[in-house]
């Protein structure tokens, strides 16, 4: 399969490993997006945007998952730099209702130990942003706050952009398009537009099989973590009008793969954040066994650290990130694991001299 786009000329590989992606994919598409020294030099879509056969287009946007989490958090550190959110201070002084005693940095980086509903609650709650964060406000935090850290799968968005919402006013599906999006030109979004939705990519092989290699060997508290409510791994579901124009900043980002590393390359470019903050922000603030995921991981505020770079990678294999001075963006429609864009990725690195990922 011929992907659409361009690419620089030096990194032509790239261009026939994302074609292999592509190839082997048995559900809808994908995209990828390199931006390096300010420049976007990979800028690359193929495939289908649903089961019907519709093309993916340059403009197709796509569900990326946890990909959406440091979009949430940009809105919260944005906030910290203006000094209307202070890092050190407790939540509650902004959300007097939280039950959890976690500062407004334990909640950026996965400490505050909200990562589950003890009550049953149904899907139509990720519709309704009041209900769900009253729920949350009043969950007993599933560890002390700052004693260990696991991710928050579906409720992260809604901690911090609470806390958006309760200093700035603005829901952070707003505040992301007037503070962060539209001032960048990046074509990502929480809570779409008819328009929008309109150019949204179906999401394809979210079905028994993929759900129990997902679950695979993970804690208790993962599958309830994402389990309740129910729906982020329902086809019907993530595929449906109502869920894509709610905020469900955990997951539900929708964009491009131009737009998932463009945030990063204007992170890189000294765009949004202030040099000390970002520093921060990449930082490993916590380390160690993930109490929901299982395996050890690094938080910043908002990324996954590494030795390569910070980023996220998302549910069913999309990925954003940066690294040694380039931005990478993987997004698909095509539910898998994460070797498609480790390929891809590793494609680049090699043009650009530079080592393989570590595995």
């Amino acid at each position: 399969m011929h992907p659409d786009g361009v690419v620089a000329r030096r990194f032509e590989p790239v261009r026939e490993a994302f074609a292999d992606v592509l190839r082997a994919q048995p559900g809808t598409g994908a995209a990828v997006a390199v931006w390096l020294d300010d420049e976007l030099v990979v800028d690359l879509w193929g495939g289908t945007a649903d089961a019907a056969g519709r093309a993916w287009q340059r403009d197709s946007i796509v569900q990326p998952y946890s990909v959406s989490k440091p979009f949430a958090a940009l809105a919260a550190l944005v906030l910290v730099d203006r000094g209307r959110l202070d890092l050190d201070a407790p939540a509650r002084r902004y959300w007097p209702e939280l039950r959890a005693d976690a500062t407004v940095r334990q909640i950026l980086s996965h400490q505050a130990g909200v990562v589950a509903l003890d009550e049953p609650a149904p899907t139509a709650v990720f519709y309704d942003w009041d209900r769900m964060c009253a729920l949350l406000a009043a969950q007993e935090p599933a560890w002390p706050p700052g004693t260990a850290h696991g991710e928050s799968a579906l409720f992260y968005g809604h901690l911090v952009g609470e806390l958006v919402r309760r200093v700035d006013g603005r829901g952070i599906g707003r505040f992301l398009r007037e503070e962060v999006c539209g001032p960048l030109g990046l074509d990502f979004a929480f809570g779409l537009t008819p328009a929008e939705s309109a150019r949204a990519v179906e999401l394809t092989g979210i079905d028994d099989a993929f759900r129990s290699r997902t679950l695979g060997d993970r804690t208790e508290l993962y599958a309830r973590a994402v389990g309740n409510p129910p729906g982020a791994w329902d086809p019907a579901v993530v595929n449906g009008t109502a869920w894509r124009a709610a905020e469900v900043p955990a997951v539900n980002g929708h964009g491009t793969a131009r737009a998932v590393a463009g945030l990063y390359a204007a992170l890189l470019r000294g765009k949004l954040l202030s040099p000390g903050l970002l520093l921060d922000a990449t930082t490993a603030q916590c380390s160690g066994p993930d109490r929901v995921f299982g395996h050890e991981n690094a938080w910043g505020l908002g990324f996954a650290v590494d030795p390569d770079g910070f980023g996220m990678g998302g549910t069913g294999g999309s990925f954003a990130g940066a690294a040694e001075g380039y931005a990478f963006g993987f997004v698909t429609g095509s539910m898998g694991d994460h070797e498609r864009c480790d390929r891809v990725e590793n494609a680049f690195r090699e043009c650009a001299g530079l080592p393989p990922l570590a595995p």
